[in-house]
């Protein structure tokens, strides 16, 4: 397995990218990357602006930039901490030396800033590489290790800082090409053996013949003694790196646009969760199964992924009590805990049957789900009857792996909404438990249900990071299923678009920003709301409260709509009509001046 597949695996991976074009911004080693990608790749536009210092990008205009799928910076270490760190034992005899990490921090603050010019003025996607660290013992003694004198130290520290100087823009996201390196090895491709610590590029094995007849000694050898092939005193596996590095911006790409995203993992428990069967392996008298391994790092896995604010839930053939009952049987130590899985479903059904009842009560597809099962059988069976799903779980030394570090399981951001998803949901099937037992009319007055409307004017707004993440991961209630990038956003509202976010509470919890609607003009553009708030009518008290904003904002009387049907998007089909438009065309939709829409009275907005 190369370091690029062990990194990245693609076991979730369903949709291909293919870019159209990308922008290296860099040293010479980002030519190399785009040497390399232009060979590998001739489909694909990459160009290449050489950047060494805090100078000025080319002037591009906003089309031009907008072209570009990505731009990459590989900022040089060689620029940030000068070449006066080569004479380094100068500076330790110096009455003033140098703070290496003062002067990292402010060539870093300068540098980000110009060469994210064009990320700032159009909201380019842009991925920031990081340093590599040199490999071997850089201080000067065994005493200075991890301390000022260090210069690996000071490189991870201004790595740390480099982490925390990209939040200071929008749409920015640090590579971790460190630890590329880390996992592949320096000693296999890292220059820094042979070069200067802080040149940090590739060495490559042809380089030893360049030595052997030189143009400055030719016809005649260059050195007294041949040199052996570098490729065989060093093994070399630049290519290797250079493809990991690659990958890592596929998987950054992926993780952004939230490319066949897991929303909910579910899990099988026996040969799964833990070693053997819980009923017939852990009985009193038994040797019972060990827990080292890999069920301790699956345990951990689950609670990473709670983290990410994805749903972890059980589906297996068992008996309810008894896995309850003799939960801690096999949990041992107590890493989880039953309680951690949200509404398991253990019982003797079809497993295919209970994974749709819960894909049901979250408003989920199965493509947004994953499956977790020791036996191949049930995994096909499921595969088979819900289209779309994936599953894993044959060989679980590879399970924790796919789960922690698969783009599709990643996220960009952590909102305040997925940091509480699985506290409003609990909530959410107490409202539908409770629904069940009453009439829709009075469960709907009962709920108490307000919602909160404000307008976003831009993307410093500090919601729009859920805004972000609710268009680009919403496919069932998306009136047109468009993904949005932050350039988009920018677009929308410098031709004179308004988007307006909103929330909602009601007795049993608060759920958060919850949906967000475009409109231009008299023309309400898309509408997205969580499917967790479905069975309220909040989107016919916002519907009608954005056609009075329209009215207003465009002295129009009449508010058009239209309509993009996607393979997920049914539950909003009938939205427009549902709250008084007109069908005048397939999927176009019109409210007449003498139509005020359709109130639900049940619910009380506010404009904020």
């Amino acid at each position: 397995m190369d370091v690029s597949d062990f990194l990245f695996p693609r076991d979730l991976q369903v949709t291909e990218i293919s870019f159209a074009k990308v922008l290296f911004i860099g040293s010479c080693l980002s030519d190399f990357y785009v040497r390399r990608l232009r060979e590998a790749n001739p489909e694909t536009v990459y160009d290449f602006i050489l950047f060494n210092n805090a100078s000025d990008l080319p002037e591009k205009s906003d089309d031009e930039i907008r072209s570009y799928d990505l731009q990459y910076i590989q900022i040089p270490l060689r620029s940030v901490l000068t070449d006066a760190v080569i004479r380094i034992a100068d500076n330790d005899k110096s009455d003033s030396p140098i703070n290496w990490i003062e002067v990292g921090k402010q060539n870093i603050d300068q540098m980000l800033e110009k060469a994210c010019s064009y990320n700032t003025n159009s909201g380019i996607m842009t991925i920031v590489s990081n340093f590599i660290v040199p490999q071997g013992r850089v201080s000067p003694s065994l005493s200075d290790i991890d301390t000022e004198s260090d210069l690996a130290w000071v490189i991870r520290e201004l790595n740390t800082y480099l982490s925390y100087a990209v939040k200071n823009y929008k749409n920015v996201y640090i590579a971790d090409v460190d630890t590329i390196a880390n996992s592949l090895g320096k000693r296999y491709f890292l220059d820094d053996i042979i070069f200067f610590y802080t040149h940090g590029s590739v060495f490559y094995p042809e380089w030893a013949a360049y030595e052997r007849v030189p143009y400055w000694t030719a016809p005649e050898q260059g050195r007294i003694e041949d040199i052996p092939d570098l490729g065989s005193t060093y093994e070399n596996r630049f290519k290797e790196f250079f493809d990991a590095v690659f990958r890592q911006i596929d998987v950054i790409y992926r993780i952004v646009k939230q490319v066949d995203m897991v929303k909910v993992v579910i899990f099988d428990l026996d040969n799964t969760m833990w070693r053997g069967q819980l009923i017939e392996h852990y009985q009193p008298g038994q040797r019972w199964p060990y827990t080292d391994g890999w069920p301790l790092g699956i345990w951990e896995a689950v609670h990473h992924l709670r983290r990410r604010g994805i749903v972890v839930t059980i589906a297996s053939k068992n008996d309810a009590d008894l896995v309850e009952a003799k939960w801690s049987d096999a949990v041992q130590p107590p890493f989880i805990k039953f309680s951690d899985f949200l509404n398991p479903h253990i019982n003797w059904n079809p497993k295919a049957d209970n994974i749709r009842t819960i894909l049901e009560q979250l408003s989920l597809t199965p493509k947004s789900a994953l499956f977790v099962d020791d036996n191949p059988v049930e995994r096909e069976s499921v595969k088979a009857l819900l289209p779309g799903i994936r599953a894993i779980g044959s060989d679980p030394f590879l399970t924790r792996r796919i789960l922690l570090w698969a783009p599709e399981t990643q996220i960009a951001n952590r909102s305040a909404e997925s940091t509480r998803r699985e506290e409003m949901l609990k909530k959410q099937f107490e409202r539908e438990n409770q629904k069940s037992s009453m009439s829709r009319s009075d469960f709907l007055q009962s709920l108490a249900c307000k919602v909160f409307l404000w307008e976003v004017t831009s993307i410093e707004h500090p919601s729009f990071s859920r805004i972000f993440e609710l268009v680009n991961k919403t496919n069932q209630f998306n009136t047109t299923g468009s993904r949005w990038d932050f350039d988009d956003y920018q677009h929308h509202i410098d031709k004179g678009g308004r988007i307006f976010a909103f929330s909602v509470t009601d007795r049993f919890t608060e759920y958060g920003t919850v949906g967000v609607v475009f409109i231009l003009q008299n023309h309400i553009h898309q509408f997205v709301m969580s499917c967790r708030v479905l069975g309220m009518d909040v989107e016919i008290a916002i519907l009608n409260h954005i056609v009075k904003l329209a009215r207003e904002d465009n002295k129009s009387e009449e508010i058009h709509a239209s309509l993009v049907e996607t393979e997920a998007n049914t539950p909003c089909r009938t939205l427009f009509l549902r709250g008084g438009f007109a069908e005048i065309g397939p999927n176009n939709f019109t409210l007449q001046a003498d139509n005020t829409g359709i109130f639900a009275n049940h619910v009380t907005v506010t404009l904020i």
